[in-house]
This record gives C-alpha cells, structure tokens and sequence, in this order.
C-alpha cells in the first residue's frame, strides 16, 4: 500500500526519514505498534511529525515527553506543522483540568511524564487516535510509577521514541514492548524465563534467535553513518589527565578507607543490598578526580583536570571552536562557572533548575554565536537539545553508562552540523575514572548480542556485579 506524505513535509524530509513515515503508516494500518529506535539526532520527532500530521482530522493524539522537551514538541510541530492544533497539558491542577475538559478542539495533546502521573484519572474516559511516548526509556522500569500510568491510556495505536530502548537490561525493551503491544512479548515473568535468563546469563543463541525474530518487525533503527553520508565524522578521544600531587595524596588516603568501608558494608549487608551505600563510596572518589574542593571544604591545592581543561578551552576558543562541556557533578560545573568568570570566558549554564522555556531561548542564542562555552549537566541536558553551534564535546567525567554520554555528545553531533565534531573525554590518570572506561568498554557487547549488527551503535553497561566492584579496585 502507498502512503502519501503530507505535502509541506515532502521537500524538507530525507529519504530514510520518508521511509520512517511510511513504517509508521504500515504498522498502524495493520494495528500494531512500533519503537522507532534511530540514533540520536536522525530526526525522529520530525518522522512522527509528518505522522501525526497525516493523521489530521481523526481524533486527537497524545505525545508524552520528558519535562524539559515538552515545549520543545511544541515548537517542533509549529515550525514543521502549524495547521496541526496542539494543547500543551501544564500548569496548576486546576488549569490542567479545564485543559483536558477541552481536549476534543485539538488535534495533538503534549504532556510530561510527571504530569501524566498525576492526571492519569482526568484521562480514563479518553480514547485517543495514537499515543506516542517519546524518550520512552523513561519507562524502562516496568514497575515504575510512569510505566503504569501510561499504559493505562486507551488509544487506537501506541508508538515509542528512544535512541536506547536498552540501557541496561532486556526488561527495559520488556516494558517498551508492554506499552506499545501488550502481551506480545508474553508476561514479565515468562518473558525472564523464555528469553531474559537464557541470553544474558547462559549465552543461548537459539532464544537470541527467536527473540530478534520477534522484535525485529517493530524496531526501525538506523544510524547515522548509514543513511546521512553529509554528516561530518565524530572524532573521539580521551584525554588522560594526572592529578596534582596534593590530590594523589588525598585521592591515595580515601580509597584505602572506601575500600575498608565497602568491604565492610558487604560484609554486614550482602553485596546486592550495599549497592546504594557503595555507589556513594565510589561518588566521593569520583569528586576527588575531578574537583576535591566539592568535597573537602578546606581543599587548598591544585587541581590536575581543572588545570587540562583550562588550556584546551584557551586553545579551542583562540582558533575559533565553539565547545559544550558535561558534567554529571553541578557542583563542579559551578566551580568551572567561576573559573569561567576569573578568565572572562562567554558562556552558557543549564542544569536542572533551568525553566524549560528557558533552556530553548539559550539554545537559540548559543547557535547564533552567543557564547562561547555551554556548561551543561549531563542529566538535565543530555537528552532533547539541538547544539549544532559547537564542535567541541567535553565530557569533564565519565558516566557509567556510555549510552548516556553518546546521547549527550549528539547534542552538537546531528543534522544541521556543517563541522567534524571532536569528543574529548577527561580522565584521571590511575583512578576509578579509568577503571570506569575500562568497565565501560566491557560492557559494551550486550546489545550487540540483542539487536542486529545494523541496530548496536548505542552501547550501554548492565548492572554492577561484585567482580566489576572489585575490578575497580585493582
């Protein structure tokens, strides 16, 4: 069957993106539901756009969003599709209330994640055309309070948006599933049994086999390097970094008392129960590499990455590089703020107290030449943003999960580019920051194993065992 894409759309929209259009026209014709999976920065609000637009004069449908993209999906479909009525759900709950009682006079209603929690009540009596999660890892745990609420919206289709449908286990693509085709992948339970347990722990090629049969029919996943060949290349490197000699000093006495006091939390509680109380040990070492005075008040010394990223900022802004730093620590990404000022550097801030119609003014201005430097917290920032104006990535720490940073690192590298983007990653040489890369290259096979060779460039690390605890260490 033949499905025509809306005409305003036809000129903007590249060739795989039409593909996009129609696999969304297909499945939904045929009544199933779908994960468009494309690597981050391929256009996949745009591809759900021209959908929803051919969708126009059925019933309204239901985009739900993070918090910080809402008005993103807002201005996303006014530019691309302004004959497309939209409600943004916001505001008291009062004002979401008699939003919803006029629900019937739009064509798209957009929400958030927390709001959807709340107001999931206001919604029982609505059947809507489609409802499209976007992000859609944010129900990657099944027995989350989002996974529930959105799974009790009535809609004639479900779709889900995510550049990493796993990120660390395959229950997370489990609950994807549950919400887009509801027992199409069996219960949670038989699920584990058939599929979860017998690929991850014991290697079964054969259950492997058929669950790609499976789920490949409704996974469309591409990457960048396949279908935008004009994308320029991302050039990666990790830039190792010794720590001054009053931070080895101070790095060396802490490790010896994490290690005693993990040693000692699993000796009392069992490893899977010291998770919590071990990640904070491991927090604290993490904020000696890379800035000891967040966590040592009387800290006088200098410090070895404050000292790397000082001279790659003077070089990088001297020939003309425009650069997005990431952290996951805002209390160093507020010391680097001050440097920042001390060395009259222009930039930019963004965390999680950043107003979300804020945040897309900023995003704006630093696109057109307003800055030179955009300081960014990796989770308030890392997902949603277009950042095309810098050509320099720097992850000032390492995350556990590579997913997480690859997602951030799209910010600059996606369409609309016109520069090779270059991705440095600081670590500090000999500590739990290398451990963590190291940790981090290991972890990488999974999802190789769980989507074909075409659909594994988002890598991702599965959960902490007590072997790769004690590798951290070594």
């Amino acid at each position: 069957m033949e499905y025509n894409l809306p005409e305003s759309l036809d000129s903007i929209m590249r060739n795989y993106q039409k593909t996009g259009f129609k696999w969304f026209k297909t499945l939904a014709e045929y009544g199933f539901g779908g994960i468009l999976a494309d690597e981050m920065g391929l256009g996949k609000t745009l591809q759900t756009i021209a959908f929803l637009l051919s969708e126009k004069g059925n019933k309204q449908s239901m985009v739900i969003a993070p918090t910080s993209l809402v008005y993103n999906w807002q201005s996303e479909i006014e530019k691309f599709a302004p004959e497309l009525k939209v409600l943004v759900v916001a505001g008291s709950k009062k004002q979401r209330e008699e939003m919803i009682s006029d629900i019937n006079n739009c064509d798209v209603v957009i929400t958030s994640y927390p709001l959807i929690r709340r107001d999931i009540e206001e919604y029982k009596e609505i059947t809507f055309n489609y409802c499209i999660l976007d992000e859609a890892q944010q129900i990657k745990n099944p027995f989350s309070v989002n996974a529930t609420a959105v799974k009790e919206l009535k809609a004639k289709g479900y779709f889900a948006l995510t550049g990493t449908p796993i990120e660390n286990s395959l229950t997370e693509l489990w609950s994807i599933f549950d919400f887009i085709m509801p027992g199409y992948l069996l219960t949670h339970d038989k699920f584990t049994k058939r599929y979860e347990t017998p690929i991850v722990k014991n290697g079964d090629v054969t259950a492997l086999k058929e669950l790609n049969k499976h789920i490949n029919p409704f996974i469309l996943r591409r990457l960048k390097k396949d279908v935008v060949k004009e994308l320029p290349p991302k050039i990666e490197h990790k830039l190792v970094v010794e720590m001054t000699e009053a931070q080895k000093k101070l790095y060396a006495a802490y490790l010896d008392e994490a290690k005693n006091e993990i040693d000692e939390e699993i000796r009392e509680n069992g490893f899977n129960k010291s998770k919590i109380k071990i990640l904070s040990i491991l927090t604290r070492l993490r904020q000696i590499c890379c800035d000891p005075s967040v966590f040592i008040e009387e800290y006088e010394g200098d410090n070895g990455k404050m000292e790397a990223l000082q001279g790659i900022l003077e070089d990088s802004i001297g020939q003309g590089h425009r650069i997005l730093l990431f952290s996951q620590f805002t209390s160093v990404l507020k010391n680097i703020r001050t440097r920042l000022d001390k060395n009259n550097m222009k930039y930019m801030y963004l965390d999680g107290n950043t107003k979300s119609k804020v945040r897309m003014d900023m995003v704006t201005e630093f696109n057109e030449g307003d800055a030179e430097v955009f300081l960014i917290s990796l989770k308030a920032g890392g997902a949603g943003l277009n950042l095309t104006g810098a050509d320099i990535v720097i992850h000032f720490d390492p995350w556990w999960n590579p997913a997480v940073e690859e997602q951030a690192t799209d910010r600059a590298h996606r369409i609309g580019q016109q520069k090779t983007v270059e991705v440095i990653k600081l670590l500090t040489k000999g500590t739990i920051e290398e451990k963590i890369y190291n940790l981090q290259e290991k972890k990488k096979e999974m999802i190789k194993n769980v989507m074909d060779e075409d659909m594994n460039e988002d890598n991702i690390i599965t959960q902490m065992t007590q072997e790769d605890l004690e590798s951290l260490f070594v």
